[in-house]
């Protein structure tokens, strides 16, 4: 089942932010999330806020596009009576779930109402998240033509059994065809690749990798397993049915990925992320690492504005009675303060290639650099000039990084 909401305090029904919010508003770039919460299956790792057609309860994906349009107006509405300034988006992301269940027209209308309501950026960054088979060739142009400029496939392995034990459904041939369709269309692509499940061995990873390289995407993701409590994978495992992954095991699984996409020419920009050359990065996800604003819409999104985070209803149909009413989808909401702020950015920037200031961390955090230089755990060279960036082995381990600049 989806994870929990974080608790927070009631969020107004107006949507209203405080005035911090539009303090140094223009010099952040705005970004908008579009959350489509639908899948065919659930996936027995997955803990995302999506929903089967059993689990609906009455509310239908055609109306979904309407209501996730209304978000858009209303949020426009709020960020200008919250006295933010206007400002393009710089980057739309269609995530789920799987978008691409709704139909490519449903998912224009969804992108020329966030261009209706703020415009876009020159060069604005679209993307849609899909599963290989959610979409076929027409679907591909019809996205292009209505101004997609991305589209990233979910992957997660080229090896069927190592498929199987993930419930992912497609079949792995079908990659290649799809991101040829793409590339036809003259979508960038990138491909999501999951590593670490129970029973993939180090040289299924490396089948998988191989497979994703010989599509020659732009951009590729590797994510390690994450075994989420309330899953049907973390029962697996308590009930002995699957193994549980191996971290040491895991661990080579990312050197290994990482040495191959280097060889190949793909450089890493964040921890779990490759890209061909800057202009190949997921700008979208950048801003979320770099402290951007964005806006999230639909069941379950979360959204940031000047310091301001909060976090909407759950189950679509809760939604969808917030979107008919005319009020706000949020459940709850916080403001950050600025230690918060601090300590958030040092966990987020210290995960990117340009690293964190040094000039970002309070007296404790500047005293463990020299050890973590010692340890090889943060590049000497870069400390020096003035950046915190890890070494591969600081990759690894950079949840410890960070609790060591944060004691």
């Amino acid at each position: 089942m989806p994870s929990a909401l974080p608790l927070g305090d009631p969020a107004p029904q107006d949507g209203l932010l405080p005035a911090q919010a539009a303090v140094g508003a223009t010099d952040r770039d705005f970004g908008v999330y579009l959350h489509v919460p639908f899948c065919r299956v659930r996936c027995g790792y997955c803990d995302f806020n999506t929903y089967t057609a059993t689990e609906l309860r009455g509310v239908k994906q055609t109306d979904y596009a309407d209501q996730a349009i209304a978000e858009v107006r209303f949020a426009a509405r709020a960020l200008e009576r919250s006295g933010l300034p206007a400002r393009p988006v710089s980057t739309v992301f269609f995530g789920g779930g799987t978008p691409t269940l709704l139909p490519p027209g449903d998912l224009a209308r969804m992108l020329a109402a966030v261009r209706d309501a703020w415009g876009l950026a020159p060069g604005a960054e679209i993307t849609t998240e899909a599963n290989p088979d959610s979409v076929d060739a027409a679907a591909l142009r019809s996205l292009a033509d209505s101004g997609f400029t991305r589209v990233s496939f979910g992957m997660q392995s080229a090896v069927p059994s190592v498929l199987a034990t993930l419930e992912r459904t497609h079949d792995p041939e079908r990659v290649p065809l799809v991101v040829e369709w793409a590339r036809d269309a003259g979508l960038d692509v990138s491909l999501d690749l999951i590593y670490g499940t129970p029973g993939e061995t180090l040289d299924d990873w490396r089948r998988s990798l191989d497979a994703a390289l010989a599509c020659a995407p732009d951009h590729l993701s590797a994510y390690a397993l994450i075994v989420e409590e309330g899953t049907k994978l973390a029962r697996q495992i308590r009930r002995g049915e699957v193994a549980e992954p191996d971290d040491d095991l895991t661990a080579d699984m990312y050197e290994l990925a990482d040495a191959v996409l280097e060889a190949a020419g793909y450089g890493w920009y964040e921890v779990s992320n490759w890209a061909t050359g800057p202009e190949h990065r997921s700008r979208h996800n950048l801003g979320y690492w770099r402290g951007a604003d964005w806006w999230g819409v639909g069941p379950g999104a979360h959204s940031h504005v000047g310091g301001v985070r909060w976090w909407n209803v759950k189950h679509p149909a809760a939604y969808a009675a917030r979107m008919l009413q005319g009020e706000s989808p949020a459940a709850g909401r916080e403001t950050l303060d600025a230690e918060t702020r601090r300590v958030e950015d040092i966990l987020l920037k210290v995960r990117i290639v340009e690293g964190l200031p040094v000039a970002e961390l309070d007296d404790a955090g500047r005293t463990e650099v020299a050890g973590l230089i010692a340890e090889g755990l943060i590049d000497g060279a870069a400390a020096i000039g003035g950046s915190i960036r890890l070494t591969l082995r600081g990759r690894l381990l950079a949840d410890a990084v960070v609790r060591r600049l944060v004691p």
